[in-house]
């Protein structure tokens, strides 16, 4: 059957992205005074292929440029041109521009064809002495454009000897080989066909377009040497009358077809002398050698013909990426274990888990109120129907989980480029980048750190000059980590800079009419950085000073529920750390009663619970009431007074005081009973219903009835407003 390659595309896409990506990481870490040669291969490996895959399905503006960059890559690992920072630079920027053609063909996107026009005019000025082939544009099969001819003189020979397949399949196949060099087709006395394949291109390049149509393991695969530039031609005119330029059967009666060389070849005897074979016809039928044959031969190297040279050459060049290409074996062999499913998906099993998740909760409420002596084996099913679901809800969740790296991976790049802009020297650490967060805050926490990274860049590390003058070392540190605590991970962003200036900060805060005194904390001084269009900066430039960032920081990182701290000494740096839920779908929350009316609190800022002496509640006039736990007074906050609902106690003394923590604040929640706790699944209430003020989201109990999540940071901030009016009114 005919191969339709165009359903391939979005593999492509995706794997092309991923090396380009590798390609980033690959040049960023590779060490230019004395660049590893396991670097250098793999960096060429990716631009290899990119090259063939894009070759493969037509984008001849994206093959284009890799062959510049896979010429210029190869002739650096092979020691013939030594690796400058120069070329670096030049590789990052061809790689921006892969990635700029890339999202061109998959998202339709512009394509700035000058800024491509000058990374290939950059490339080809680092590849003045190096022999650069053209590489003529080139269509996949389905597509219907004539190729120009292109002379494949003096590359390899290698020869298919296919399997047992349909006259279709072989059409398909002979097709896509002949994108990458002059294909003749035969057939063998059992009427199996054999593709002879002249091309300056490797077998890895052949094997992978022959295993879209077939397992090459299927194949038998021999190599010969190359037709002299006379034979070459004689060979194509044949194949042109002959053959059909390699699609179709031959024509009976057609003059030569009888000669089972087809006009191509050299007689067999001259062939066995320049080869030094012996006369066997398991041995490539006389005119061409196994592959294994030719690398024993090469070993023991010193038999003067004519083929030497180029047997010696194939060899040698396999042997050098022998290594390399083993490991890329052993990569392939891990890959092979996970498969591509389409976040959508995902999604939906953890929805369906969700419910299920609720319906289990509804089972064992009404369980609970069974005889346990009459009802013994239903109860202790439950009770495993539980632990199960639990185990899978916990399995499920994981799923979306995705290691820090998938940010991480993005900012070395960022680094370098900034600090080169400013003029700094900046060496980037990360720490944790296996540790998971779900994938939705993945993506939402990308823009928050950006910022952050950016700042320090550019507010906290030095110029080298004032690094030196300090008795710092001359490039400064950045450091991003995360790591997990309790229920939440913990991001950080540290330099070993100037630190915060507190003068500076009070200075400007005063300026914009903030109230400030000089009495305040370092902490609450530090804060003020969030506040907006708050920027410390002398002047506006494209990378900071307009006042926007860290205000839409703090905003971006209190939407997912998280806290932002700052610690902060004045000459040895700055710390930023961000504390987030792990996940956003399920959260283990306490249940708390108020009237009739059942809230869920998550449990991260719950610190502990009590229930206040009468002599230990204090009012303030026009602020409410506080309570005093352990020495400190604490804000109260009486929920029903937030929400507007008739509870059974109006005095804390009566009731429970839960004390909560975040934004380093503390309060004491009064409420009238604490029901439970348990492992509750998030719904949106905004996109449902509308937002509420106080309310972060809504969940099912048990019973089925709807249960409240609160937004304990929102119940704290609003604590000053504890008149006797609703938030509401």
């Amino acid at each position: 059957m005919t191969i339709d390659i165009s359903q391939f595309f979005q593999v492509f896409f995706d794997e092309a992205e991923e090396l380009l990506a590798e390609k980033e990481r690959l040049l960023l870490a590779v060490d230019i005074a004395a660049p590893d040669a396991e670097d250098l291969n793999a960096i060429f490996r990716t631009a290899h292929s990119i090259k063939g895959g894009a070759s493969t399905f037509g984008l001849s503006d994206m093959s284009e440029v890799t062959h510049i960059l896979e010429s210029l890559l190869d002739r650096i690992r092979q020691g013939q041109m030594a690796l400058t920072a120069e070329h670096v630079d030049a590789f990052l920027a061809a790689k921006d521009i892969l990635k700029m053609q890339l999202d061109g063909h998959r998202l339709g996107s512009a394509v700035d064809q000058d800024a491509v026009a000058n990374v290939r005019m950059m490339l080809q000025s680092f590849s003045q002495d190096v022999p650069v082939a053209a590489l003529t544009p080139v269509a996949p099969a389905f597509h219907t454009a004539e190729k120009a001819a292109v002379s494949h003189a003096g590359g390899h020979r290698i020869r298919l000897e296919l399997p047992a397949m349909e006259p279709r399949e072989v059409e398909a196949l002979a097709a896509e080989l002949g994108l990458l060099g002059d294909v003749v087709v035969s057939a063998l006395p059992d009427a199996r066909k054999v593709l002879e394949v002249t091309t300056h291109e490797s077998l890895d390049d052949i094997l992978a377009i022959c295993s879209f149509v077939l397992n090459p393991d299927d194949m038998v695969i021999t190599q010969a040497p190359p037709l002299a530039p006379g034979e070459a031609e004689a060979a194509r005119a044949a194949q042109e009358k002959a053959q059909g330029y390699g699609f179709f059967d031959p024509l009976p009666g057609v003059p030569g077809a009888a000669d089972p060389g087809y006009g191509f070849f050299q007689p067999l005897e001259d062939i066995r002398a320049a080869a030094g074979v012996q006369s066997d016809a398991e041995q490539g039928y006389g005119f061409f050698q196994p592959l294994e044959q030719i690398r024993a031969d090469a070993a023991t190297a010193g038999n003067a013909s004519a083929a030497a040279p180029v047997v010696a050459s194939a060899v040698a060049e396999a042997e050098q990426e022998k290594k390399p290409a083993k490991k890329e074996g052993d990569k392939a062999g891990a890959e092979s274990s996970s498969i591509r499913v389409s976040i959508e998906k995902v999604d939906q099993l953890i929805n369906l888990v969700g419910e299920l998740v609720i319906t289990q909760a509804m089972i064992e409420q009404r369980a609970s109120a069974l005889d346990p002596m009459l009802h013994e084996k239903l109860l202790d099913s439950v009770s495993h129907l539980t632990r199960n679901t639990r185990d899978l809800q916990e399995a499920v969740m994981s799923i979306r989980m995705m290691p820090m790296d998938f940010v991480f991976s993005r900012f070395p790049r960022m680094v370098r480029d900034l600090a080169t802009k400013l003029g700094k020297k900046v060496d980037f650490i990360t720490n944790g980048a296996a540790t998971e967060l779900d994938k939705g805050l993945i993506e939402r926490i990308v823009d928050p750190l950006t910022h952050l990274v950016r700042n320090s860049i550019d507010h906290g590390v030095e110029m080298p000059a004032a690094r030196v003058a300090a008795g710092k070392t001359e490039a400064g540190r950045l450091f991003l980590s995360a790591s997990h605590q309790g229920g939440n991970i913990i991001i950080e962003v540290s330099d070993d800079g100037a630190g915060l200036n507190r003068e500076r900060i009070l200075a400007k805060a005063a300026q914009q009419g903030l109230d400030v005194s000089e009495t305040m904390s370092d902490a609450d001084v530090w804060q003020l950085i969030f506040a907006p269009g708050f920027s410390t900066a002398e002047a506006v430039t494209d990378v900071s000073g307009r006042g926007v960032g860290m205000d839409v920081v703090k905003r971006n990182i209190s939407a997912m529920g998280g806290v932002v701290d700052i610690r902060s000494a004045k000459g040895f740096g700055t710390t930023i750390s961000i504390s987030l839920p792990l996940t956003l779908a399920i959260l283990d929350g306490m249940s708390i009663r108020v009237g009739d009316e059942v809230y869920i609190l998550p449990l991260g800022f719950v610190i502990e619970s009590l229930q206040p002496a009468v002599e230990d509640i204090k009012d303030i006039s026009g602020k409410g009431q506080v309570v005093k736990v352990r020495g400190e007074y604490l804000p109260l906050i009486p929920l029903y007074q937030m929400f507007d609902i008739a509870p059974r106690f109006t005095s804390p003394s009566e009731g429970i005081c839960v004390i909560l923590e975040t934004e380093g604040r503390k309060a004491a929640l009064f409420v009238d009973d604490l029901v439970g706790q348990q492992q509750v699944v998030v719904k949106n209430l905004e996109s449902n219903y509308r937002k509420v003020v106080g309310i972060s989201g809504a969940t099912i109990l048990g019973d089925g009835g709807v249960s409240l999540i609160l937004d304990v940071a929102a119940l704290i901030r609003s604590s000053r407003q504890l008149a006797d009016e609703s938030i509401f009114s």
